[in-house]
């Protein structure tokens, strides 16, 4: 058998390994988890089988004894793997059923409300790119847009969706059923809280490449030779899809095992609320069960999504026969960042001159007024202040979280055989069960959210650069400056990561919102700051209770938080690769000599 031969049987077994040893690593953290955060497990299963009992030293005992922990997790865990390799994984720590039968059954659900919600992100998304598709099959000027209106959907929390709509839809108009899960009715309003965020993100990635595309020269060709523009929007949005087809796969696991705030609003039997309820009530079994569920259902998705983006690329992968989509271009020049940018800022220096702890029991859920131009929440405090107050943790949280996210993104993107695997078995855990974990390990507090959504954030950024890269490395112009002798160190500073770090800079900039909101959806779930503090995740969860009776409480932080999804976006467009190339080497400086003996390494030629 020849070298060749031995590497391409070698690389898919490698790969499995890895993924191996990363999901057994994180099923062991999870058996691990009542032992690691120095919590009693049996004390927390006595406690969700009965609030009411007394944890007399006797009642422990026999909890001990029933669940075998004086055995040690170790023994657990093994004794778990054991049995799972027999077709079962146990029966609950706190009903006593059998594990595999209730988390198929909340699998079930879920998959069916993320294929649901996954069709309203699609059309969610197809609205938000068309105009750009119309003018660029039409031949007219296509540019970088701001996207105020899909970021603002991009950046209203699930949670704040999905009540309004419940309360709107369901309860007042009653359209629609609002609570439980009994058929196909009942799927439209959680599939839309869950889409149309998912699709108003993945509509602005989409959007952001089709500029590249449509200026591509067979786009141009095409035109010239009259071919409908139908058929060119079309082979337009083929050409962008394999870059972005991982992050397709992150949605669909995403909103399977993430909708934990949605179905508990709606009262969903999914596999994020049971194992929500798991991790809080330490039933291992059924926590394990579902991790495992999630991590077959993220590696199935991502195999499928980076095998259709080769499939749809085809053979140009393997000729370098592709043009890049990223050229060097003059960033988006746009007064919308000001627009967005001075209400926010008026907003946060108006809400830093009051008190936010100040309590008037007098004015409870008082209506806007000069006197509180945001009205007061149930304590009588006023809103305006504890939204400018809880800005500054808020958005220093979001945009440090996001600067790692981007770095650590970009550096694991380029190593695609070490990351694939990482980034599949990451977003297998929502950051609702990450937050549990962080929690039980560092304990509950302030940085708790941020700890969990950052060790989460980087698997999108991951999986972009991962699928740009691939697509980079298979142009044309690298492949001539490769074989005028350039070396691997040349390409990457002054080819590859100029065309591969403006797009995911965008994308972070694009899920910045993104963060604030699951910084605010783990505030909302109580696991992270906790009152009296201004965190705008607490802000909203302290006030939904009185949404009907006073909406301002509700809709003040929200619409912040819309706006911070616009400014964000829309300060997107000017993070371009300049005519220039920011990274380019200095006239004066001559290359280096090329390792391989042909000379001097190019420099990239023009177009």
């Amino acid at each position: 058998m020849s070298r060749t031969s031995r590497a391409r049987i070698s690389r898919p077994g490698a790969a499995a390994l890895w993924r191996a040893v990363l999901a057994g690593g994180l099923l062991c953290a999870i058996g691990l988890l009542p032992w690691l955060a120095r919590t009693d497990p049996a004390l927390t299963v006595l406690r969700a089988r009965s609030a009411d009992r007394d944890p007399s030293p006797e009642a422990l005992a026999a909890v001990r004894d029933q669940l075998g922990l004086d055995a040690g997790p170790l023994r657990l865990l093994g004794q778990w793997l054991g049995d799972l390799a027999h077709g079962d994984a146990g029966h609950s720590w706190i009903s006593g059923s059998a594990v595999l039968p209730a988390v198929g059954q909340a699998l079930g659900v879920s998959l069916l409300l993320m294929g649901v919600a996954m069709v309203a992100a699609l059309v969610t998304a197809a609205l938000v790119c068309a105009r750009t598709l119309r003018r660029g099959a039409a031949g007219r000027p296509v540019g970088p847009r701001a996207g105020g209106v899909a970021a603002m959907l991009a950046a209203l929390p699930e949670f704040l969706t999905a009540s309004v709509l419940a309360t709107v839809v369901g309860v007042q108009l009653g359209w629609l059923p609002a609570l439980g899960w009994y058929g196909p009715r009942w799927l439209v309003l959680p599939a839309l809280a869950l889409g149309v965020p998912a699709g108003a993100l993945l509509g602005r990635l989409v959007d952001d490449a089709l500029p590249g595309a449509f200026a591509e020269p067979w786009a141009l060709a095409a035109r010239a030779r009259g071919l409908p523009g139908r058929r060119i929007a079309r082979q337009a949005l083929r050409r962008c899809f394999p870059g972005l087809l991982p992050n397709l796969g992150l949605f669909v696991v995403g909103l399977t095992g993430g909708s934990v705030a949605v179905e508990r609003i709606f009262d969903i039997p999914g596999l994020g609320r049971l194992t929500l309820q798991a991790a809080v009530a330490q039933d291992l079994p059924v926590l394990q069960t579902g991790t495992l569920a999630l991590l077959l259902l993220a590696a199935a998705a991502g195999g499928a999504t980076r095998g259709a983006a080769r499939l749809l690329l085809g053979p140009v992968l393997r000729d370098g026969a592709l043009t890049s989509p990223h050229r060097p271009a003059a960033p988006a020049r746009s007064l919308l960042p000001f627009w967005y940018g001075v209400p926010l800022l008026g907003v946060v220096v108006a809400g830093l001159t009051r008190d936010p702890l100040a309590l008037d029991t007098g004015a409870r859920l008082r209506p806007p007024s000069w006197a509180h131009p945001f009205g007061t929440d149930a304590l009588g405090r006023d809103v305006l202040a504890r939204v400018g107050h809880g800005a500054l943790t808020t958005l220093a949280v979001a945009l440090a979280v996001s600067a790692a996210a981007l770095l650590v993104g970009v550096v694991l993107g380029l190593v695609p055989r070490v990351s694939g695997a990482a980034v599949d078995t990451v977003n297998a855990v929502p950051p609702v069960l990450a937050g549990l974990l962080v929690a039980g390990v560092a304990g509950s507090g302030p940085y708790t959210p941020a700890l969990a959504v950052a060790a989460v954030a980087w698997a999108p950024l991951t999986a972009h650069t991962a699928g740009l890269l691939v697509q980079e490395r298979a142009t044309t112009h690298l492949s001539a400056t490769r074989a005028l002798g350039a070396g691997p160190l040349y390409l990457l500073r002054y080819e590859l990561l100029p065309a591969v770090v403006p797009p995911v800079t965008r994308h972070a900039l694009v899920r910045l919102p993104a963060v604030a909101l699951a910084l605010a959806s783990l505030g909302f779930l109580g696991l992270g700051a906790q009152p009296p503090s201004p965190e705008w995740g607490l802000l909203l969860a302290e006030n939904l209770p009185y949404a009907e009776r006073a909406p301002w409480a509700v809709l003040a932080p929200a619409a912040v938080l819309a706006l911070l999804g616009a400014l964000a976006v829309s300060a997107a467009g000017g993070v371009r690769a300049g005519s220039g190339r920011p990274w380019r080497r200095r006239p004066d400086r001559r290359p280096e000599p090329s390792p391989r003996g042909y000379g001097t390494a190019a420099p990239r030629s023009a177009g």
